[in-house]
């Protein structure tokens, strides 16, 4: 986020991102639908990351907004409630959509840790069941002595096992990172 920023204008961007993720908290939590706009906003910011086009699409302040926010409606067209996407609209709106990721990853973490609890976002070839979550965040919670909240981004990328971070530590127990283990032994 700081690339070719002063430190000053840094801490500022990212007091900015801080605002927005608290200023979006208490409007899902006064609203009472957290939890439900967590998850969707944490999809969303998935998808954005993900997807260059959608990407380039929201933050190109030479498309009219009318036309940047008629694509935030058909994506959230499914949601449980208004509060996600009318809280993404507002930042597309002002032009701050390039921000969206870090405001939804601290809205997410502030949500964790309002259930005192840590993310841990988990990237898998596939979708776990509910079961598979409730189990891996026991496990990581063993590993790292918190309370774990788990967050799945299906990655086809992964091509066996799980790779999660849980602020700065990551844990790989992905097939690949195995298979390099076993041959690094091996030479």
């Amino acid at each position: 986020m700081g690339l070719g920023r002063s430190p000053r204008e840094a801490l500022m961007a990212d007091e900015r991102v801080d605002a927005y993720a608290n200023a979006m908290f208490e409007v899902a939590k006064a609203e009472g639908v957290l939890i439900e706009v967590e998850n969707e906003l944490f999809d969303f910011a998935q998808a954005f990351k993900a997807n260059d086009a959608l990407r380039t699409t929201l933050t190109d302040a030479a498309m009219p907004v009318e036309r940047r926010l008629a694509i935030i409606d058909d994506l959230f067209k499914n949601s449980i409630s208004p509060v996600a996407p009318n809280l993404v609209s507002f930042v597309v709106g002002i032009g701050r959509a390039r921000d969206l990721p870090d405001i939804i990853d601290r809205l997410v973490e502030r949500a964790a840790a309002e259930k005192d609890k840590a993310v841990a976002e988990v990237r898998s070839a596939i979708a776990l069941t509910e079961e598979q979550r409730s189990r891996l965040a026991v496990a990581l919670g063993q590993a790292t002595g918190k309370q774990i909240e788990v967050k799945v981004v299906v990655d086809p990328a992964v091509l066996g096992g799980i790779v999660a971070q849980i602020g700065d530590q990551v844990i790989d127990g992905t097939v690949r990172t195995r298979l390099d283990q076993l041959r690094a032994g091996i030479q």
